[in-house]
């Protein structure tokens, strides 16, 4: 026997597929107020508060007479005296043990959409929006105790409706969009994503006056009743529709990339080795979208070197090696064995290459893929990297060259001010050329050196910048980092808990193993000490060791610890931009206190 049960509407329950009679609109209150507690008990005390104003003589033996109707509606074929397996009384109250709800899976739905390709997701969403026969809770629209469960719902299924249409235009469905959007931003004028949508949908069907048209009425809307302007969203659409920029339409770009590889692939030959450096370019794109596409290229990246080493030519090898200069701002690689053999694959090719610009790419890998190791050969090949690509004056390699040198700035703590004039000659030098990822890699070292420095409002700033540059030129990967550096800010374990879902799907292992429990750490909500090694948490976990050798009066790791932190005396904990464990000075402070007794 299956008992599902609906509140995305009326308020009923089903057994095998059959509506149940559920007696009066108390019985009902009753259920509705058990569904929504999801599984936890509810004091009788509460029941009767929740079904009247004034409770009248008798409430609680009338709450108990209204459990046990729902109980014969709910199981009618459970034996005489025998517990009930949904409705079940437990201390002071009840619980209902409830496994198939609409409205939970629709919740799950539109989460899992996140996740899923366009097409999954607008079958996904179809399904989870036509669960919705009405308001949520229909019947208890004036019920106190009904009224944030009603408001969350009814927020996530405009979000729904909302994701369909984002997935019916990356679909290449704009003119299907239309005329829900439409609907939705008549009932709901106040939300601007709606309207943003639409005039994007409008935009893409052909109709460049109605999108124009949509974004003039959301401005008279927001300024007129609301009084505010439209928001840099709504405000960069309209100049984009204006100036018809190439990115609203990417259906287009679909069309020219497949007739370009279809080319290709008549053109170029399967055997030649113009194929590999090819291949290595697609991979450095795949890399910068992050989640499958990061893995994608990470996975084929070593095959490409093993193919061009097993050519016998060091130059090809040397170039499908450098060309791989993905920006790179985590210091733990996210597959060491892999990060290993890229290594040794270097040095080969370094050792039988003579031509400059190839050893100064091949020397940024080295400092690249040697990141958290503790050894001086990376940062020697990083120096070397960068003064090979100042001589040369090519602004694309010094870029990649300054990458593999901030990666080896990690051998003592303390070393924040050099990263952040990194991360400044990096800005500057990829505004100058169009280096766009060098441009945000060059902002969130800043936002980690502030951060560490103790200036939050020029990290602030520095967030902000990474985050329009993303948005700009889709770059999701960003968002993982200024997710978790306003966690960080907020200081706020319930943010940390949503930036770390970021991580399920960002393709980037190595930043994500171990770091929520070190941000909880951070809270004093748990956790556990890691031991200190080279990395943007080198600070973080000496102040981590610090704190547990003084809670174990353990001498010898606190002698330790005040000579690793004391070049570090001014700063903060904080310079991987995701996690804070303050000033270092207290630290410092505190182990010499307890040294000197």
């Amino acid at each position: 026997m299956q008992v599902a049960f609906g509140v995305l509407g009326p308020v009923t329950a089903w057994r095998d597929g059959a509506e149940l009679a559920l007696r009066g609109p108390r019985h009902r209150a009753v259920l509705a107020r058990l569904i929504i507690a999801r599984g936890r008990i509810v004091p009788v005390n509460s029941l009767v508060d929740d079904l009247w104003t004034v409770p009248p003589d008798g409430a609680t033996s009338s709450v108990r007479t209204f459990v046990a109707a729902l109980r014969r509606a709910l199981e009618p074929d459970r034996p005489p005296r025998t517990p009930p397996a949904l409705l079940i009384t437990e201390g002071p109250g009840y619980a209902l043990k409830a496994t198939d709800v609409d409205a939970w899976r629709f919740e799950q739905s539109l989460e899992e959409s996140a996740t899923r390709p366009p097409q999954d997701a607008l079958a996904m969403l179809e399904a989870a929006v036509a669960q919705w026969r009405g308001p949520a809770y229909a019947e208890f629209a004036d019920a106190v105790w009904a009224h944030a469960e009603r408001s969350r719902l009814a927020e996530l299924r405009l979000t729904a409706i909302e994701r369909q249409a984002e997935a019916r235009l990356a679909l290449g469905l704009a003119a299907d969009a239309v005329p829900a959007l439409d609907a939705h931003v008549a009932e709901h004028p106040w939300r601007e994503d709606a309207w943003r949508l639409l005039a994007l949908a409008l935009y893409r069907s052909g109709r460049q006056g109605d999108a124009l048209a949509v974004l003039r009425k959301a401005r008279t809307l927001l300024v007129e009743q609301l009084g505010v302007d439209p928001g840099p969203a709504l405000q960069r659409l309209e100049t984009d529709i204006l100036n018809q920029a190439d990115h609203l339409d990417p259906h287009a770009a679909g069309q020219v990339w497949a007739q370009a590889t279809a080319a290709y692939d008549r053109a170029v030959s399967s055997t030649a080795r113009a194929r590999l450096e090819s291949t290595v370019g697609l991979l450095r794109n795949l890399a910068v979208t992050g989640g499958s596409g990061l893995e994608a290229a990470r996975e084929h990246r070593l095959a490409a070197i093993t193919a061009a080493e097993e050519l016998g030519d060091p130059n090809l090898t040397a170039r499908v090696i450098g060309l791989y200069d993905v920006p790179a701002i985590w210091t733990r690689s996210d597959d060491q064995r892999q990060a290993d053999e890229i290594v040794a694959a270097a040095e080969r090719a370094l050792s039988a290459t003579t031509q400059e610009a190839a050893r100064a790419r091949l020397l940024a890998t080295v400092a690249v893929e040697s990141r958290g190791r503790n050894s001086t050969r990376g940062l020697a090949a990083a120096r070397e990297a960068v003064e090979i690509s100042r001589r040369l004056e090519d602004p694309a390699l010094l870029a990649f060259a300054l990458n593999g040198l901030f990666m080896q700035t990690f051998y003592r703590a303390g070393l924040a001010p050099e990263r952040d004039q990194i991360g400044s000659e990096l800005i500057t030098l990829a505004g100058r050329h169009d280096l766009t990822t060098y441009e945000v890699l060059g902002h969130l070292i800043r936002l980690q050196a502030l951060s560490a420095l103790g200036d939050f409002a020029a990290a602030d700033a520095q967030a902000q910048a990474a985050d329009e540059l993303a948005e700009r030129f889709e770059l999701p990967l960003v968002a993982v980092f200024t997710t978790w550096y306003l966690a960080m800010r907020a200081a706020d374990e319930t943010a940390y808990r949503r930036a770390a879902t970021l991580l399920d799907t960002a393709g980037m292992p190595g930043l994500a193993d171990g770091l929520l429990p070190l941000a909880l750490q951070s809270l004093g909500s748990g956790g556990s000490a890691a031991t200190p090694r080279p990395g943007l948490l080198l600070e973080a976990q000496w102040c981590l060791v610090a704190r547990q050798a003084i809670e174990q009066d353990d001498l010898p790791t606190m002698r330790d610890a005040l000579a690793a932190l004391t070049p570090a005396a001014g700063q903060l904990a904080a310079g991987s931009g995701l996690v804070n464990f303050g000033p270092i000075d207290g630290y410092l402070a505190e182990l010499s206190r307890r040294l000197s007794n």
